[in-house]
């Protein structure tokens, strides 16, 4: 087969891949939706975003939703939102959403709320059908000591307008938490608050506790309350127990100080028992002298020597009676 019966052939498989490339590069079937939705793409346009790396059909589809629900947006404002990261499609939802409820919401809002992070099209609904958020169980102590647990329901509504830069579901909670242990802990009786529950949702909600957050707080109801502990009792017998050691703590000290004393005075009876020993153990000596220089007679002595078993009788004496009168009781 020469080359000229070949050259037909090529020119056509060149022709079907150039179609290919051009379909795969041009999203004509997506050009062709938007114009039967009534939607005016150029051609070009579609070429420019698969050069900006946008992918067309992010950009043209919710095009096309926003076009049918009459929003007044863009392909500009729709692709720069894209390119931003942002997501296109969630953010033509939560307009014709607002649309939908009348809501006043902006594009520029909208897309704004879609790159701080935030669902939109879930505040758009939440706008519509508050969300409840449960809190769990927060304890207060009334001041007779008792301990009040209190579960709360928290109904709240989205604040578009505040939806950047406000705080979220944790700071609401938290706030609520606060004001339940406040309201608790100002109560006179743990009785109060239980016949009076509602008391804690009325006192939390004046407090303006929606205030800086994202939300807009609709009521606040209290779904369960329950008796905790005594902590007034607990911290009366942890007071006494403490009272009791440092009590103890001082008895021994005092004990101490006594056994101190008694051994200072027992050493010094020791010591003068031995001054006395010392001093009696001189006086056979002083006789000794006396008589030999005739200060002291043979009778003197004699006399002496009497009076020395005089006292050790009596000693004699005065023991046996003691221990006879023992023996009787």
């Amino acid at each position: 087969m020469d080359v000229q019966s070949l050259l037909p052939i090529i020119v056509i498989g060149l022709i079907v891949i150039a179609v290919a490339v051009l379909f795969t590069f041009i999203p004509v079937m997506l050009w062709i939706s938007a114009l039967a939705a009534g939607v005016r793409v150029s051609i070009f346009t579609l070429v420019g975003m698969r050069l900006r790396r946008v992918v067309p059909s992010r950009v043209i589809n919710p095009l096309i939703k926003a076009h049918k629900a009459g929003l007044g947006v863009n392909t500009n404002q729709l692709e720069s939102h894209y390119l931003a990261g942002g997501n296109v499609d969630r953010v033509v939802n939560a307009l014709i959403a607002a649309q939908r409820a009348n809501i006043e919401l902006t594009f520029e809002r909208a897309a704004a709320i879609d790159l701080a992070g935030r669902d939109v099209l879930e505040a758009v609904q939440m706008s519509v059908n508050p969300k409840v958020i449960e809190t769990p169980f927060i304890a207060g102590i009334a001041m007779d000591g008792i301990e009040v647990k209190a579960k709360a329901r928290i109904t709240v509504r989205a604040n578009i307008d505040r939806l950047v830069g406000g705080a979220g579901e944790d700071t609401v909670i938290a706030r609520v938490g606060e004001g339940i242990v406040s309201t608790i802990g100002s109560s006179d009786s743990h009785t109060k608050v239980l016949e009076n529950p509602d008391s804690i949702s009325h006192n939390v909600l004046s407090k303006g506790l929606d205030a800086g957050t994202a939300f807009e707080i609709l009521s606040i109801d209290i779904a369960d309350i329950d008796i905790g502990k005594n902590i007034g009792a607990t911290l009366s017998t942890d007071q006494a127990e403490a009272d009791k050691n440092i009590a103890q703590a001082k008895a021994e000290e005092r004990r101490a100080m006594a056994v101190a004393q008694e051994q200072e005075m027992l050493a010094r009876v020791q010591e003068m028992r031995a001054k006395v020993v010392e001093a009696e153990a001189d006086v056979p000596l002083a006789l000794a002298e006396a008589l030999r220089s005739g200060n002291m007679g043979v009778m003197d002595y004699m006399n002496y020597k009497n009076i020395n078993a005089d006292t050790d009788m009596r000693d004699t004496i005065g023991k046996l009676s003691q221990e006879e009168n023992d023996e009787d009781q």
